[in-house]
């Protein structure tokens, strides 16, 4: 018994290594969920929840010590999978350990509480997978609204 509880936790620990080893890639595309606007507090007489616009910050940072990716693409769509903007329209290189941002004002509402971005990168030679996430913020006097979403690759057909 004490046997396999060893050789088990061999496996986890070797599967949380192997986890830990950085993924290279000659590129993705990445989902990224982004808000222009979060429901809170009651609802009116019509069942309308409240609603706060906020601004969206759109970091995509290289994590490649040493080599340049090439962001092709941010396609910006609405909560509906209507496609509102391109954000990009031409491809950016973005250095090693070097950042690109998207800043979507609080005054950009169409996108609505669903809204999200495709992302596109690419390198010519295998890089570390940018960290690509999104500040979200209203910083009226008296309070206010903070919060961070992250992106994550999807498959494309």
């Amino acid at each position: 018994m004490f046997g396999c509880r060893l050789l088990a936790a061999v496996c986890l620990l070797a599967a949380g290594i192997a986890q830990a080893q950085p993924a290279v890639s000659g590129g993705q595309t990445l989902y990224l969920p982004v808000y222009s606007h979060v429901y809170h507090g009651d609802t009116d007489a019509k069942g309308v929840p409240q609603q706060t616009l906020v601004s969206a910050l759109v970091s995509i940072r290289n994590t490649d010590l040493t080599r340049s990716i090439r962001v092709t693409s941010a396609v910006y769509y609405d909560t509906n999978g209507k496609k509102l903007r391109e954000y990009l329209p031409k491809p950016v290189i973005v250095a090693p350990m070097g950042t690109h941002e998207i800043f979507v004002p609080r005054s950009e509402s169409a996108g609505g509480s669903g809204a999200n971005f495709v992302i596109v990168w690419q390198s010519d030679e295998p890089a570390n997978a940018p960290v690509v996430e999104a500040l979200h913020l209203n910083l009226p006097t008296g309070r206010a609204i903070a919060f961070m979403t992250t992106a994550r690759p999807i498959a494309t057909r």
